[in-house]
This record gives structure tokens, C-alpha cells and sequence, in this order.
């Protein structure tokens, strides 16, 4: 083989040495490194690491040497580009017009860091059937809910652990009657479960998912074990809170099954990021999600800014189909 023929060759191998290389991090469930850290926490940036991987494609152009891994790297990157646009452009079917409507909010409230008139005053404005306080103990829910004393919300607070962050509140508006609340044992953190009242049949959950940290991933993936319950069982259910996860996450996807959706990437607020809240907009990621099953229909999904919380606040809006 002559130099020019062992240099191409010599070429091509490293260009594919470079793409999986690149690949790792963006897609590690291909690899079966989903669990394995850093994979977890760095596929989370997935459209942020898609963009770079492109721009970084686009430079290597320059060099003669490096075409093969640039041309390479950009179609990975466009790829995934054309994987992850749906999130942005998709748009909310037109639900029956005596459809009836719930209005879902979440606020992670970082344990009572959060501004507490921020909060409800964006409960007055958008006046939400159930709001979802993760890490809202009994008093952080107590002082928000008197500042709402003429909108009559009751409240219900579960927390399975002494830690701030096990707590769980919820915040259910007089309109939906007089439910019933109940906190499931199978998730780390707290979680409510709302039934009966005006619901008929409709299962609100507000859910707060342990984040996937260094040495808590097996806890992260057991309680997204939870949502897929939740999700394939037969009551209309909306799971609503922080899950520390994103839809790039095949652990949050499989969780999902075919039996629930995230609103926001179903309305096109797939790429609203709701953490971390004091970065930039192109930095955050979406991790706070609104999860309903087949008998609820996406209609709306928006973000709005909290002070003193490292999260963004969510509130989406879905139809009840009968």
C-alpha cells in the first residue's frame, strides 16, 4: 500500500475513532453508558452539545486533514438537529370545544428559598387548578397560601424524610371540590396524589424525582420506575413536578412509554429550559415537566421566572377528553 492509500486509510480510522468519540456523551444509551457517570448529567445538554458538535464540524472544514471527521460530525449533528426540532415546532392539536380544561403549575420552590409572593402572585394570574411545590415543606406551604387567602386553596404537604428536599407540596383550587389526598410509598422524595372531588376520574400527582447524582443514579432510575406505573395504569393521569430528568434521558422516555407524553415538547416548549433558572436561556434545560396520559390532550406550556429558586416555574394547560 503506497503512503498516500495508508495515509487515507489512516484517515478514515480516525475520523471514526472521532465520531464515536463524539457520540459518547450525546447518545450514551447506544453505547449502554446511560447510567454510567458522567453519561447521565452530560446528556441532559443533548440540543446544547448538538449546536457545538456542529459549529466544531463546520471549523474542522479548514483543514484538509480533518474533512472526513467534520463531514462525519456534521451529520451526526444534523441528525440529532432534526431529532430534537420537534420539541420547537411541533404544535397542540385542537382539543373538542366542551373539552373541559386544567391548568397545571409547578414551582420548585428550593426549599423555602424561593420568593414566596412571586409565587403566588403567579397563582393569582394564571390561577392553576393544582400547584406542584417540590421542596416546599408545610411552612413554605403555609406562608405562600396566606398570602392566597381569598383564593381558598387547600393544601396537603408529604415528606418521607427529614431533609428539605424529600418534601413535597401541593396547592388544589376550590373549584376542584373536595378531594382527596394521599402520598405513594414508591418514590424516594415526596409525592401527593390528588383524587375524587370535581376530577371525575382524572388522577393529579404532583412528583418530585431524585436527581441523578454521582452515586444516586439507581435512586434516579427507581423513581422514574414510579412514573411508568403511574403512567400505564387506567385512571387519566398527570404526573406534574421537578423530575430531574429530560426527555433525552432514555430513562425518562421508557418511563413515559407509550402511555404519557410530556406537554411541553408536545406543544412546541420542548426547548424551555427550567434549570438551572440563573443561566442563560441557551444553557438550561428542561427538567420540571407536565406528564399526562392518552385521555388528556397538550393545549399550552409556558415558563415563567421565580426569584430566589434555581428553577424556572412551569404552568401548562391540558384537556380532559371524554
Amino acid at each position: 500500500m503506497d503512503n498516500e492509500k495508508a495515509w487515507f486509510v489512516r484517515r478514515v480510522v480516525l475520523s471514526v475513532l472521532f465520531l464515536v468519540a463524539v457520540a459518547v456523551p450525546l447518545y450514551p444509551e447506544l453505547f449502554g453508558l446511560d447510567e454510567v457517570t458522567p453519561f447521565p448529567q452530560l446528556v441532559a445538554y443533548r440540543p446544547q452539545g448538538l449546536v457545538v458538535l456542529l459549529v466544531l464540524a463546520l471549523l474542522m472544514l479548514v483543514r484538509r486533514g480533518w474533512r472526513i471527521a467534520a463531514a462525519l460530525a456534521a451529520v451526526l449533528a444534523l441528525v440529532g438537529g432534526a431529532l430534537v426540532a420537534p420539541r420547537h415546532f411541533s404544535h397542540a392539536r385542537q382539543a373538542p370545544a366542551d373539552a373541559r380544561q386544567l391548568t397545571i403549575m409547578v414551582a420548585n420552590v428550593l426549599g423555602g428559598g424561593a420568593n414566596a409572593a412571586d409565587v403566588a402572585q403567579l397563582i393569582r394570574d394564571r390561577k392553576p387548578d393544582l400547584v406542584s411545590l417540590p421542596e416546599a415543606q408545610v411552612d413554605v406551604r403555609e406562608q405562600i397560601n396566606a398570602l392566597l387567602q381569598d383564593q381558598q386553596y387547600k393544601g396537603y404537604t408529604a415528606q418521607p424524610g427529614s431533609a428539605v428536599e424529600s418534601a413535597t407540596s401541593v396547592l388544589v383550587a376550590p373549584s376542584l371540590g373536595p378531594v382527596t389526598f394521599a402520598s405513594d410509598p414508591g418514590t424516594t422524595l415526596g409525592n401527593v396524589v390528588v383524587t375524587g372531588g370535581t376530577l371525575a376520574g382524572v388522577r393529579l400527582i404532583a412528583y418530585h424525582g431524585y436527581p441523578p447524582l454521582t452515586d444516586g443514579v439507581m435512586t434516579w432510575k427507581h423513581d422514574l420506575q414510579a412514573v411508568r406505573h403511574w403512567c400505564s395504569e387506567d385512571p387519566a393521569t398527570i404526573v406534574a413536578g421537578d423530575f430531574n430528568a429530560t426527555v433525552d434521558h432514555a430513562d425518562f422516555r421508557q418511563a413515559l412509554g407509550g402511555y404519557c407524553r410530556s406537554v411541553g415538547p408536545t406543544v412546541g416548549g420542548g426547548l424551555q429550559g427550567t434549570w438551572p433558572a440563573d443561566q442563560p436561556a441557551v444553557l438550561r434545560t428542561q427538567i420540571d415537566h407536565v406528564v399526562v396520559t392518552r385521555q388528556l390532550q397538550p393545549e399550552r406550556f409556558t415558563t415563567y421566572p421565580i426569584r430566589g429558586t434555581d428553577h424556572r416555574a412551569v404552568v401548562a394547560t391540558v384537556a380532559v377528553l371524554r
